[in-house]
């Protein structure tokens, strides 16, 4: 174990969930299950959460990722927030 993973205060591996908000388009769930598929084959699209924004303009997925270590979820996070549909990653 990496001096790092003893200082996280999340035991690995665990499910996490994180918030990814974008323009609500055509494909945007679709493309964010295939980008997280690239991190976990087995991710289940049927466990996205789907919230629309009041104005209907923005659509937030509550999507939970199984992350095995910092680096992973870090790199999960890096992947997101450089997707070009992707506004928001909490």
């Amino acid at each position: 174990m990496t001096t790092e993973e003893k200082k996280s205060l999340i035991d690995f591996p665990c499910d996490f969930p994180i918030k990814v908000m974008g323009h609500a388009q055509d494909g945007f769930a679709q493309a964010i299950v295939e980008l997280l598929r690239e991190f976990d084959a087995q991710f289940d699209a049927a466990k996205v959460e789907m919230r629309p924004s009041s104005s209907g303009k923005y659509l937030g997925l509550t999507v939970t990722v199984r992350a095995h270590s910092q680096a992973h979820l870090d790199d999960i996070y890096r992947k997101l927030t450089g997707h070009p549909m992707v506004k928001v990653v909490l």
